[in-house]
């Protein structure tokens, strides 16, 4: 079984994955932010679900826009467990509403938490696990990285970004034994915090001048649901039980993206397409190796 830190798991997404993995028996650190005050509740309600249900459930602060937040949780899981064996990057924030009417500022904030937010997690626990040369680390994606709906310019930007990152990231640290899933969620409108707990921008005055959109931008979530075909649930548990099942899997075998879309976007055929253009072009570049996680001798 492994250690495993899951951020952003005080509900949604983060929150159901850290029952599904505890259900399978490993050793989960949920984190999320202020633990002893605006999230005491959520954190109280895994620890009682891991001791009704004999399961290690553990809560750990960590902020992802805060380095030394980071590497204060990596430490207290390293020397609570001694080893870390997975992390789930699963913290996001959503944003709704115009593009222009979003200032530098709000797009920098979003940024900080999809998109720096991982790579600072992967900062504080990446020289425990090069040390290690195993491990294996999970992004929380989403499927708007390809189809680009309207209204959430900045959070698609962001997790366009995030991806990035994963990808080239994962060309490194694989060749350091390090494995890399982007597991990418298409839309859901129940289940998750996303769209209740949205901003918008700050700038209203740029947002009046696109009053004439406000009736789509209100139906944005019935148009959403109208996605789905009749009679499937399309709830994000499906995702936690994704993420349950590629950490499950032998080393060697987890994919490198795997989609958990309601929608039917045709999201893995496009993926399939982009991978194999990716991997042509990385190869004739001469870097072929980089493509495979190396596999070393303990």
């Amino acid at each position: 079984m492994a250690t495993i830190l899951i951020t952003g798991a005080a509900t949604g997404i983060g929150n159901l994955t850290a029952h599904a993995l505890g259900t399978a028996g490993h050793t989960v650190y949920a984190a999320m932010r202020d633990i002893a005050g605006r999230n005491a509740g959520h954190a109280q309600e895994l620890i009682d679900a891991g001791k009704q249900h004999g399961q290690d459930l553990r809560v750990v602060d960590l902020d992802v826009t805060s380095e030394s937040s980071a590497e204060a949780a990596v430490r207290t899981i390293l020397d609570e467990a001694g080893q870390l064996d997975v992390v789930v990057h699963n913290a996001g924030h959503l944003f709704v509403g115009y593009v222009e009417a979003f200032t530098a500022e709000d797009v920098a904030h979003l940024f900080d938490i999809n998109t720096f937010g991982a790579h600072r997690v992967n900062r504080a626990v990446l020289p425990h696990m090069r040390e290690r040369r195993s491990g294996t680390l999970i992004y929380v994606g989403s499927t708007t990285s390809v189809v680009t709906p309207p209204f959430l310019g900045p959070y698609v930007a962001s997790k366009t970004g995030a991806d990035a990152l994963a990808q080239v990231t994962a060309y490194e640290v694989g060749q350091l034994g390090i494995e890399t899933t982007i597991v990418m969620p298409g839309p859901f409108t129940q289940g998750t915090e996303h769209f209740p707990n949205a901003s918008h921008a700050t700038d209203t005055s740029r947002a009046a001048a696109y009053a004439e959109l406000d009736p789509m931008v209100a139906r944005n979530e019935q148009a959403t649901e109208g996605l789905f075909p009749a009679g499937v649930d399309a709830h994000p548990r499906a995702v936690a039980e994704e993420i349950a099942r590629v950490v499950g899997l032998p080393v060697g075998t987890r994919p490198f993206r795997t989609v958990v879309d309601f929608s039917e976007a045709g999201v893995e055929e496009v993926n399939g397409v982009m991978r194999k253009a990716q991997e042509e072009f990385v190869t004739r570049l001469g870097f072929g190796e980089l493509l495979q996680v190396k596999r070393t001798q303990n």
